[in-house]
């Protein structure tokens, strides 16, 4: 996902370029100039073990949602796989986005990200329309090459062919939502005699993508309506951020968002320093204000954060961060 940032992130557009109305959850995630913060799902600490319980998962969904969080996030594991030390929410994600629309009713819900390669694009963008209308709107469709080999052979699909997979499927769940649509596609034609039903709320669907998706720079800046990265120091951050804007710009479409993921582990003292963990921090809530608030500054719009390695109890690190941290960043 590195990217030579020196060409043209002197042509970035303003952090405050308005983005696109999608549809109810993209709007009240995204907003141009702004931060807003999520949860990672499952909503519990597993720190020692692949597999989460889920216990109380809907009372913390709900918990969330009245604590003022944006989105839920839910990830795609298809497969436990012991190298990868994380076996996600257990549930399918577009099974498990249904249930937790039946469950919620503001909040978005976000999918952080389905392994596109893996699957029939026509089967994503069915299930992905279906969460979206079930949800009024809610849904954010982010999507991923895919990062686990073992996961590819399992399935009887080559993990080096992932990149040309992931473009083609993208290009069709796009398509599909048209009305009637006619294309040819390597996973099928489609000559405007059958419809895919339901259509998404907005008639599309908000369709982000993680990292670099087998992808180069300039296809990343021109697919989808925004981008997920991974957490760098903020100065880097900026840099990154300030390429992606150029290369939207470039690409002469819309400003489009960027969040990030961060794992976090919310210290009981608010002035506890932070400390470097996995892809994240422990810390107080006065220096993660501070830290979200350079990430803000670098130009990130929204960060997921997973409590999967917090050592205290979870819903307590969830009221106190909509206490002490929520507030410095939502209105």
């Amino acid at each position: 996902m590195t990217q030579d940032t020196r060409s043209i992130e002197s042509a970035a557009p303003p952090a405050d370029a308005a983005f696109p109305a999608i549809n109810r959850g993209y709007d009240t995630v995204f907003r141009a100039g702004r931060m807003s913060l999520g949860l990672v799902v499952p909503l519990e600490a597993y720190p020692k073990s692949r597999r989460p319980t889920l216990e109380r998962h809907v009372e913390r969904a709900r918990l969330a949602e009245r604590l003022g969080f944006r989105a839920l996030w839910l990830r795609d594991v298809p497969f436990d796989v012991p190298s990868f030390g994380d076996a996600g929410q257990l549930h399918d994600p577009f099974v498990y986005l249904g249930y937790l629309a039946a469950h919620t009713t503001d909040i978005a819900l976000g999918t952080a990200s389905i392994v596109l390669p893996q699957r029939h694009p026509a089967h994503v963008a069915k299930a992905a329309a279906s969460a979206d209308v079930l949800s009024g709107g809610r849904l954010i469709l982010d999507v991923a090459s895919g990062d686990r080999p073992e996961e590819y052979p399992a399935l009887g699909l080559p993990f080096d062919e992932r990149g040309a997979r992931f473009r083609e499927s993208l290009t069709y769940v796009e398509r599909v939502a048209e009305p009637r649509p006619a294309f040819t596609s390597p996973f099928g034609d489609l000559a405007g005699q059958v419809d895919l039903l339901p259509k998404p709320t907005a008639g599309r669907l908000p369709l982000l993508v993680t990292g670099g998706s087998q992808q180069a720079p300039d296809w990343l800046a021109r697919h989808g309506d925004g981008w997920m990265i991974y957490p760098q120091p903020p100065a880097l951050q900026a840099r990154i951020v300030a390429d992606w804007r150029a290369r939207t710009a470039a690409a002469g479409g819309p400003a489009k968002p960027v969040l990030q993921s961060l794992y976090l582990d919310l210290a009981d003292d608010p002035a506890e320093p932070p400390r470097r963990i996995h892809l994240g921090l422990r810390t107080g809530s006065d220096h993660l204000v501070e830290h979200l608030g350079a990430v803000g500054e670098a130009g990130v719009n929204h960060v997921a954060l997973n409590l999967r390695f917090q050592r205290g109890d979870v819903e307590e690190a969830m009221q106190r961060l909509a206490a002490d941290v929520l507030p410095h960043f939502h209105d």
